[in-house]
């Protein structure tokens, strides 16, 4: 398993649009076959701040991810829309030791 935490800065005037494209985007995430987990987060004290919680189910997914339709779409719309570059960080699973994403379909 890979998690991959994408840390996104919005325009103030822009987070409505970024909801919409982001969460269209995560709904079709998860019917990639290599996507465990697709959430999409908002921080209370600061609107304008996101994490999007990308759960792959091997290393390979993550690449085949960003060639989809719909991954180039969200990622063109969405660019003007940030106050600065996304950023992201990888992390393993380490606990539950079991989650349900090793088993595909079970979302």
């Amino acid at each position: 398993m890979l998690i991959v935490l994408v840390n996104v800065h919005v325009l103030a005037n822009a987070v409505e649009a970024f909801k919409v494209a982001t969460l269209a985007n995560a709904q079709a995430s998860l019917l990639e076959p290599g996507v465990a987990r697709f959430d999409v987060i908002q921080r209370r004290d600061d609107p304008t701040r996101f994490v999007l919680v990308e759960v792959y189910r091997d290393d390979a997914a993550p690449a085949a991810h960003k060639a989809t339709a719909h991954y180039q779409a969200w990622r063109d719309a969405v660019e003007p829309l940030m106050a600065s570059p996304r950023e992201s960080q990888k992390y393993d699973n380490l606990a539950p030791p079991d989650a349900g994403w090793e088993t595909p379909g079970a979302r």
